[in-house]
């Protein structure tokens, strides 16, 4: 009796009562931001590397643009942006081994390649596509995008594909602004079009970005410069296209650019809630090395500029761009980087930390690798926060 009249003294009671009464007000409001999902730590847990020239059911393994996980296969489907030139356009299955809470040489092995086919069961003509972003759905499909070809014509596309056959099934309408025209004064750039792809994890909205500005928004990234990107959100329900966004990357300064050669851009996004959070993975080149960065951004306060077909016309300045906040600076790692262009969140680990996986593209280049890298996350809800700091540390034992 004592006891309870202990627990239930006014200041005791009230501590009790204030998550109580957060829980029940967003049972209500369920919709609310607090929802979102922050990450609040990364560790690096090691990297593995494919053996060079390494082959695969009589294909070469190279040019892995985009990674996406299967949950219920414990497997990874790999897209590869090979044109066509090394064979017809395809996907790799990886099981990917973190058993032991880390990475290493041996722990990434190929088990399966799926060829792309067109709606009437055809391989993809070579020298038509550039496929660089995959997601996967709970349907057994994934969406595969591809660049296109500027200098050709080319459209860029976000199809649908199953995973058992490789058959496209759903096609996304691109709007015109994005398609390139013959005087070049509008649309993507070669190259440098739909390299993102991810989908919420109720799979209700599915994204992808424009690597750099298309012609009529404005510049290319340059050294020093960033370039406006265009964020790009469809509704997987009706299929149709619905917002955009404007994403501003990193302006980056070259180091010894001996080769004069500096390319830099937003190469992947991946989704971490239903609210508009994502990780964005950007990627320089800087003539000595790469550099690549991970970082949290928020579409919260971003306009929808999808009405909009120039930014540079409508002037930037009068645009809210997404949020970002540098979560991980990759140079700072002991680990010497290759040009990586995809991330997935990957298999639980050992001790239930969820774990995100990074992959680069060789471009087929005898002086680059397949490199695979591993983190361990620690994500949270804003709810989780609010209720730590709400609750007083003597309630947390």
């Amino acid at each position: 009796m004592q006891l309870i009249k202990k627990l239930l003294s006014l200041p005791q009671f009230i501590y009790f009562c204030i998550p109580i009464l957060v829980i029940s007000i967003l049972f209500f409001f369920h919709d609310l931001p607090i929802n979102a999902v922050e990450i609040t730590d990364i560790d690096f847990i090691g990297q593995a590397t494919l053996p060079k020239n390494i082959t695969f059911q009589k294909t070469l393994i190279g040019g892995l643009s985009g990674i996406t996980y299967d949950p219920k296969k414990n497997l990874y489907y790999v897209i590869s942006d090979d044109r066509g030139k090394k064979a017809p356009a395809r996907f790799y299955t990886l099981k990917i081994d973190l058993s032991k809470g880390k990475l290493a040489n041996g722990g990434v092995v190929p088990v399966s390649v799926t060829t792309l086919l067109n709606e009437n069961g055809q391989k993809l003509p070579s020298g038509e596509t550039d496929t660089e972003g995959i997601a996967l759905t709970s349907k057994d499909t994934v969406f595969i995008s591809s660049e296109g070809d500027a200098n050709q014509l080319i459209n860029p596309f976000i199809k649908e594909f199953l995973l058992s056959s490789g058959k496209e099934i759903t096609t996304l309408p691109i709007p015109q602004k994005f398609l390139p025209d013959k005087n070049g004064k509008q649309g993507i750039r070669n190259n440098l079009a739909f390299e993102s792809l991810t989908i919420t994890p109720n799979e209700k909205k599915l994204f992808t970005a424009t690597e750099n500005a298309l012609i009529q928004d404005g510049s290319e990234a340059k050294a020093n410069t960033s370039s406006p990107c265009r964020i790009l959100q469809y509704n997987l329900l009706t299929k149709q296209l619905e917002k955009e966004f404007l994403y501003q990357t990193e302006p980056v300064a070259p180091l010894l650019d001996i080769t004069k050669h500096f390319t830099s851009g937003l190469p992947d996004l991946l989704a971490v809630d239903n609210r508009g959070n994502f990780l964005s993975l950007e990627r320089s080149f800087t003539g000595l090395g790469f550099y690549i960065a991970l970082f949290q951004v928020s579409l919260e306060e971003a306009d929808d500029i999808h009405n909009i077909d120039s930014i540079k016309q409508a002037d930037i300045k009068n645009i809210k761009p997404v949020q970002k906040k540098l979560l991980l600076d990759l140079r700072k790692l002991d680990v010497l980087l290759d040009n990586i262009e995809g991330l997935t969140f990957g298999s639980k680990l050992p001790d239930g930390q969820p774990s995100l996986i990074l992959i680069s593209d060789n471009n087929f280049n005898s002086l680059q690798r397949t490199q695979i890298l591993a983190f361990k996350l620690k994500m949270e809800s804003r709810l989780i926060r609010l209720l730590r700091r709400l609750v007083p540390p003597n309630f947390k034992r």
